[in-house]
């Protein structure tokens, strides 16, 4: 029986069956579990991942809460003083192409403008390194224009009453894909689809993530 299953292009980073994310593109992801889907695609790649703030959040990624996923000293972690100063050094990183992977946690929604600079800028940076792409994590409901692909991540009710996490994957935006709807566990430091996990259950690394 032929299996019918769409594969991710060569040049998308593949985080489960039917679920990638282009390199070289900027990529959206909302929902009070964003976090772990960045940190999810993370653990998918090798190298260092700029992670960039608002220096005004209380909020702080935590060694004990990504180490579950990703090793922390893989983290760059930098602070920015405006949404403009976000938008301006994930640019510059993306367009150095130093980096497999730019996490940028914005206040607010940026201008298409804006997100067709960061197309460009890891367009850019793909031809000189790594071919890096960049995450936009935003407050609901989001709705960055000009994105390549929308997400969004929450917790599913009762996620923790069997001992594993469970999350709802809602892709609501993809320029080549219809929106779909997946349930999601982890293994390992990995999301899966839960029908299809396999081995012991495990609680989730130190909660969801933790915060200082």
């Amino acid at each position: 029986m032929l299996d019918r299953t769409p594969l991710p292009a060569p040049d998308a980073l593949a985080l489960a069956p039917e679920i990638a994310l282009a390199r070289a593109r900027a990529h959206e992801v909302t929902g009070p579990a964003r976090i772990v889907f960045a940190l999810a695609a993370a653990a998918r790649l090798s190298g260092p991942v700029l992670w960039i703030q608002p220096n005004w959040t209380p909020e702080r990624l935590m060694g004990d809460g990504v180490s579950g996923w990703i090793e922390p000293g893989r983290l760059i972690l930098a602070r920015a003083r405006t949404l403009l100063d976000i938008l301006w050094t994930a640019e510059e990183a993306l367009r150095a192409g130093a980096v497999p992977l730019v996490v940028a946690e914005l206040p607010s929604l940026p201008t298409l403008t804006a997100t067709r600079r960061l197309h460009l800028a890891a367009e850019a940076g793909a031809t000189r390194g790594t071919s890096p792409l960049a995450l936009l994590l935003t407050p609901e409901p989001g709705g960055v224009p000009g994105i390549e692909t929308r997400w969004r991540l929450a917790p599913s009710p009762g996620w923790a009453s069997g001992g594993a996490p469970r999350w709802t994957l809602t892709r609501l935006r993809a320029r080549m894909a219809p929106e779909s709807t997946w349930e999601m566990t982890a293994r390992g430091n990995r999301l899966v689809p839960a029908a299809a996990r396999s081995g012991p259950a495990r609680a989730c690394p130190n909660g969801v993530v933790a915060f200082r």
